[in-house]
């Protein structure tokens, strides 16, 4: 079966910004693909390329099994696409909206309500409203359906949950799950490491470039230093202290603790305790740790700094 999406040797300019830098990839067809990376990693350029939006400075992409230059009209026709910024016409309605966007793609709202029936029967009590009123979790959600309304074979979604609650993030997710499993390809982006993590796959991008693709399980193997959390009273002061560490490799705040790494395989969190009351740290507590993905991806980062 050949991939949803293939790209080789992707690359774009805008100026003197280089946003893609040689991408390689490949999205099987029924998979629910994660990317993630900072602002300006390049996400979004990719996305638009894919979506036919741009046009490639050097390499292929084919989506479907349609070149995105060439048979644009055909990949148009095949994908569901819901940029970051909420893009449906906020003075019609929710019902308009819908019926507007099954009508570009030719589809018949009736026919395919089957595909939408779970997000858009949350909009039901909305319906004569105004885009523009609409909250974000309803936002996201219309914006959901209308890329929808004509049963796409593949769904691009370029950072879908952010600025939403938590409750509307963690049902957009589920949404997405029985998507996948009426077949439909998705290829999100998002800027959580929470969501990335239920992917099958996931890509990590920083500066144009593809620093690692691989199933969540794969990535969080490639950090192989002792990771310890480290919690105080003081948090900046623990930082401070811990970066004078001889062995430290990094040092970063993750929520209410501290995540340190250091050189030594043979780290004793004990040690690390002992040494920072000596320096005059109080309520120290450290214990050994797994890495999660957050921690994998900032190592990334620093390794290609």
């Amino acid at each position: 079966m050949r991939a949803a999406v293939k790209v080789s040797a992707l690359s774009k300019r805008f100026g003197s910004v280089q946003a893609l830098r040689g991408i390689g990839l490949e999205v099987e067809r029924g998979e629910l693909f994660g990317c993630i990376g900072a602002d300006g990693a390049g996400k979004t350029t990719l996305f638009r390329i894919l979506c036919t939006l741009l046009i490639p400075d050097e390499g292929r992409a084919e989506v479907l099994g349609f070149d995105t230059v060439t048979e644009y009209r055909e990949i148009r026709r095949r994908i569901g696409y819901m940029p970051g910024r909420f893009s449906l016409y906020q003075d019609l309605s929710v019902e308009e909206n819908l019926h507007f966007f099954a009508m570009v793609f030719g589809a018949d709202v009736e026919e395919n309500y089957d595909v939408i029936r779970d997000i858009y029967s949350h909009l039901v009590p909305f319906r004569n409203r105004k885009a523009g009123q609409l909250s974000g979790g309803m936002k996201q959600k219309l914006a959901l359906s209308c890329a929808l309304v004509h049963r796409p074979d593949l769904l691009v979604l370029d950072e879908p949950t952010t600025g939403v609650d938590a409750v509307s993030r963690r049902e957009f997710w589920q949404i997405l799950q029985r998507l996948k499993e009426q077949g439909i390809t998705i290829l999100v982006s998002t800027p959580y490491m929470d969501e990335a993590s239920l992917c099958e796959r996931i890509a990590f991008f920083q500066d144009g470039r593809l620093l690692g693709l691989d199933k969540p399980s794969g990535f969080t193997r490639l950090f192989r230093r002792p990771l310890f959390s480290v919690k105080a009273q003081n948090k900046h002061r623990l930082m401070t202290e811990l970066r004078k560490f001889p062995h430290a490799v990094s040092v970063h705040a993750f929520g209410g603790t501290v995540h340190y790494s250091e050189s030594r395989p043979d780290s004793d969190p004990s040690e690390i305790q002992a040494k920072l009351v000596s320096m005059g740290v109080t309520d120290v507590a450290v214990e050994r740790i797994e890495p999660c993905i957050e921690d994998t991806f900032m190592m990334l980062i620093e390794n290609n700094v």
